[in-house]
Formats: C-alpha cells, structure tokens, sequence
C-alpha cells in the first residue's frame, strides 16, 4: 500500500526527493531526445535536417515551401509523436492521483475500468454523430461515472452519518481493502467491456474497423494534438498547487484530517481531476492500458515519495513510454503498424502481475 510506503518516511519526501535538482532536467532532456527520435523512425527516412527545416518553418525563417520530408514531419509525424507523448503523461498522472485518492498501488484509469467507462461514453458519442467536442463531454461523463460507481460501495457510510462522525468517516473514506478495489475494478471493467462490445455490435461497417483501432489505442492520423498538451499542463499546475496537501494524504486519510487537510474537497478534486485526463486521455488516442500502473510506481521507486517531484517527473516518463512504445509498434512490423496499446498491454501485464506478488509479500 502507498500508505505503508509513505508512513514508513512519514509520507513526505524522503532523501531521494532531493534529486528533484537533476531529476526533472534530466527528464526534459530524455522526452526531446524521445520526441526526436519517434519523429526520425518510419518507414519514410527523415534525417536531422527535416527537423531543422520543420524548426524553421515554425519559426517562419524557412525560404519556399517545404520538402517532402519535412511535409511528412509537420503534419504526420511530430503530431502523432506529441500526442502520444501527451496522451502518457495523462494516463501517468491520472494513474498517481488515483493511488493517492484511493490508498492503492494498484489503482490505475485501465485496470479500475475508468478507461473503459471513457471509451463507453466516447463511442456513443461517435454513434449519434456528435462533433469532437461531443465525443470529449461523452469520455469525461463516462470516466466521472465509471468513478462513481467504484468509489460509491466504499463511502456509502459516509452518507449515513451527521456533524463530527460524518467528518470523521469521510476522513477514513480511502482506508479501504486492496482485494475488495481490485475486484471491484475488474467487474466494473467487465461491464464497461460489455456495453463496448454492444455498441460496436450496433454501429455501422464502415466505422467498425476505425473504431476497433481506435478501442485498442492506435495514434495514427491524429492530428489534434494540441487539447492533450494543454489539458496536461493544466493538469500539472493544478496538481502543483495540491502537491503539500498530497504528501499529507500519503500519510492516511485520519492523519490527513488531523492535520487541517480538507480531505473530502480535496478527494474531490483528484476524482475530478483523475476523470478529466482519463477522457482527455482516451478521446486523443483511444484506450491505453498499464501507464497509470507501472509509471507511478518507477517514479516513486526512484525519486522517493514528493508528489512535488513525482508528478512531474510522471508526466515526462508516462510520455516517453507512450512514444517510444508507438515507434516501435509502428516500425516493427513494417509497413503494418501496430496500435500502441498492444506494445502497452505487452509491456504491462507482466509488471502488473509483478506488482500484485510485491503487494502479497
């Protein structure tokens, strides 16, 4: 549990946060090198001077129109490489803020089934017609919904209490048993793969195969990349301005109270603020398993327990997984690209099932 985890350093930074001075540059230097090299990979041959064209062009020093590489960086490559790139720091914090809201290393937007209810209310949105702008508002309320049924069964006592014993079990409300979160994430995710299945049943043939691509988490011909980033440095300077409250909450919820955090508010806002990149998150590039899982944890693994540091330094790595990830599902099967929650699902059902032996030891 994280609570054991941050108890045992009294949930706050340990020495390693300390690293938060080389770390986070470090990191930005690691996600252009990854952002360059996902725009150099394919099955054109880009060299580095389309990238400086294309820097230029952006610059608007380039004389005459671009060449045929540099036209296929501008509007192929560099926007499937940022939105993937920003579609993994998504999922990499939203995966962090629901560990801390729900006390788990295990809670993650894919396993709990959020992912599943975003992709619900994206797909009924695609059904009926609706614009982009529809298809967003159908993830978020799908995402928020799949939250409130998981977090429902575990804070119902809080409903029945009045005064101080009302305060008292909402401060408790995220001491919960890892088993039962589990359980419940799988027969939520269930459900949710049901009703996808149901909707794909229904809809039209010509849309189905977009569509499956799409459910598996595929970032080809994305072009609208620019909501993911923006939505992600949002994220980030919210999450910035909660990070000392967090380190409070990684103590426990009774302690958290104790200790003047408003925890009801502030669970409010992880469970808001978790639903929100979940859907941003899947209307960019679909469905993703795994980021929220294995990203948290190597964060914490190497830069100890600061969500002042662990948060950003989430965002970079979850972003540079999910584009290394898709240059490699889109070069090694060439000219056949793979979606890149296949290479995700590869590289995440062993972590998971080496996460869930360390929570039994």
């Amino acid at each position: 549990m994280i609570g054991r985890s941050a108890r045992a350093d009294e949930g706050v930074a340990d020495t390693r946060g300390s690293a938060a001075a080389w770390a986070l540059p470090l990191l930005l230097a690691l996600s252009m090198l990854v952002i360059v090299a996902g725009c150099l990979t394919g099955s054109v041959a880009i060299g580095l001077r389309a990238v400086f064209q294309a820097l230029l062009l952006a610059l608007g020093k380039l004389p005459g129109p671009p060449d045929g590489p540099t036209l296929i960086l501008l509007t192929l490559r560099l926007p499937r490489v940022l939105a993937g790139f920003a579609t993994g720091g998504l999922l990499a914090v939203a995966g962090a803020l629901m560990q801390i809201l729900l006390g788990n290393p295990l809670a993650e937007p894919y396993v709990l089934g959020i992912s599943g209810g975003a992709a619900v209310g994206a797909l009924l949105a695609i059904s009926s017609g609706l614009g982009l702008l529809g298809v967003k508002a159908g993830a978020l309320a799908g995402a928020m919904l799949a939250m409130v049924l998981i977090l429902w069964p575990m804070r119902n006592d809080r409903w029945r209490k009045r005064g101080p014993a009302r305060r008292v079990s909402v401060a408790g409300a995220s001491a919960i048993q890892a088993n039962t979160l589990l359980l419940t994430g799988v027969v939520m995710a269930a459900g949710w793969g049901a009703l996808v299945t149901l909707i794909l049943t229904l809809a039209p043939e010509a849309r189905l195969r977009g569509m499956l691509f799409w459910l598996m988490g595929d970032l080809e011909g994305v072009q609208a990349w620019q909501p993911a980033a923006v939505g992600l440095l949002v994220l980030l300077a919210c999450t910035g301005r909660l990070a000392a409250d967090l380190n409070i909450l990684l103590r426990g919820s009774l302690a958290a109270f104790a200790l003047g955090v408003p925890v009801a508010r502030r669970q409010g806002q992880l469970h808001l603020l978790a639903a929100a990149a979940t859907a941003l998150a899947v209307t960019t590039a679909g469905t993703i398993g795994f980021v929220g899982l294995i990203i948290p944890h190597a964060a914490r693994r190497l830069f100890g327990h600061d969500q002042r540091v662990v948060l950003p330094a989430s965002a970079l790595l979850g972003g540079c997984l999910v584009s290394a990830a898709d240059s490699v599902a889109r070069t090694l099967l060439q000219p056949v690209q793979l979606p890149v929650g296949v290479m995700m699902a590869l590289l995440g059902v062993p972590a998971f099932l080496w996460l869930l032996r360390q929570e039994r030891r």
